[in-house]
């Protein structure tokens, strides 16, 4: 799905306006290149540009990442109105690893859903610009690319954590999309030369991004008045939890990077194939996809509300750990869809001592 409102879209490029991060995407003709619209390379022409919702949609038309502001770490994008609902739970689970590489995976993705397959894809194309297997694609291509800048993964451990069926697969794949090895695109850190692999159990250090503002002690408020002291605890404003997966267990440490609006994620498991779901979980924990200037404007507009809100700017809703359950059509035992502008006020009144 391409943009429509192409000048504005433009202005943001030119401005580097972090607002429109993750919102959109910019392909550049003259280069083949797609770009986050806060990249700090010099805008293209305007019509030299096309804009697009997502960076599946930008890829699927032919465009390849920018290795410069590099679209992996762009901040989610949360879709909650009306029917992108479906959408939101889609991209929970294909986070979690539910659809595989073919469009089989499509129609048992939307029975989790109720839904049919067409609909789903339907959905995708209005809200995404992309099919739901190219959206799970670039996820996967976007992850590994971002394991390759990030950490000292070795080769087979980036393609097995990102969804790979094989290296020689996750190989054809980068060659297709960068005409270069995947060993090409990794950075070496000044004084380290090549560096040894490492693996998951040493532990691997992600940024994952944000839009601004992040009340991040309001965070850590809300995280600890649920913590227990066995599981979950926070020292020096880091916030620590053992985990367990599949009856495995590791640690995972978050602490907040505000001068680059992320936060840093050490995960140390042994399973390196689980980092995908670990890294899901911790978006929904941290709330990392809000819109969080939306949200917060539209519940300013209540009176009670306004003054909370310019007290605390950024103050998001804490997510569960656990795995979220997606309820299927005319199950009576699904929860509730969550009510997103609820939990936010709820949240400032909390954060205000109204109970």
């Amino acid at each position: 799905m391409e943009l429509l409102d192409r000048k504005t879209y433009y202005r943001a490029l030119q401005t580097r306006d972090a607002r429109f991060d993750g919102r959109v995407f910019v392909g550049v003709t003259s280069t083949g290149i797609y770009c986050r619209p806060i990249c700090p390379s010099r805008p293209p022409k305007f019509e030299n540009c096309r804009f697009f919702a997502s960076a599946a949609a930008a890829q699927e038309a032919g465009f390849r990442p920018c290795l410069r502001c590099r679209p992996e770490i762009a901040p989610d994008l949360a879709f909650w109105r009306g029917t992108a609902n479906t959408v939101s739970r889609a991209l929970a689970l294909i986070a979690d690893g539910a659809l595989d590489e073919d469009e089989a995976g499509v129609e048992a993705l939307a029975e989790r859903l109720g839904v049919g397959a067409r609909q789903l894809r339907r959905l995708f194309k209005q809200h995404l610009g992309a099919s739901p297997v190219a959206v799970a694609q670039t996820r996967r291509v976007l992850f590994a690319k971002q394991l390759l800048h990030d950490t000292r993964l070795s080769m087979a451990q980036v393609a097995l954590a990102s969804g790979f069926g094989s290296v020689r697969r996750f190989n054809e794949t980068f060659r297709d999309l960068f005409d270069r090895p995947p060993s090409a695109l990794r950075r070496h850190r000044k004084g380290q030369g090549g560096g040894a692999d490492t693996s998951a159990r040493d532990g691997v250090t992600l940024r994952l991004a944000y839009r601004p503002p992040y009340d991040w002690p309001g965070m850590l408020a809300a995280l600890a008045g649920r913590a227990t002291p066995d599981r979950e605890w926070i020292e020096d404003d880091v916030w620590h939890r053992r985990i367990e997966l599949d009856g495995i267990q590791g640690t995972v440490a978050v602490a907040h990077l505000p001068a680059r609006n992320s936060v840093a994620v050490t995960i140390r498991f042994p399973s390196v194939k689980a980092l995908p779901a670990i890294v899901a979980r911790i978006r929904r924990v941290f709330d990392l996809g809000a819109d969080i200037a939306t949200i917060g404007s539209h519940l300013a507009r209540d009176p009670r509300l306004a003054p909370l809100i310019a007290k605390r700017p950024g103050l998001r809703a804490p997510g569960d750990w656990e795995r979220e359950t997606v309820g299927v059509a005319g199950d009576d035992k699904a929860p509730p869809a969550w009510r997103p502008w609820h939990a936010y006020a709820v949240q400032h009144l909390r954060m205000a001592g109204h109970g």
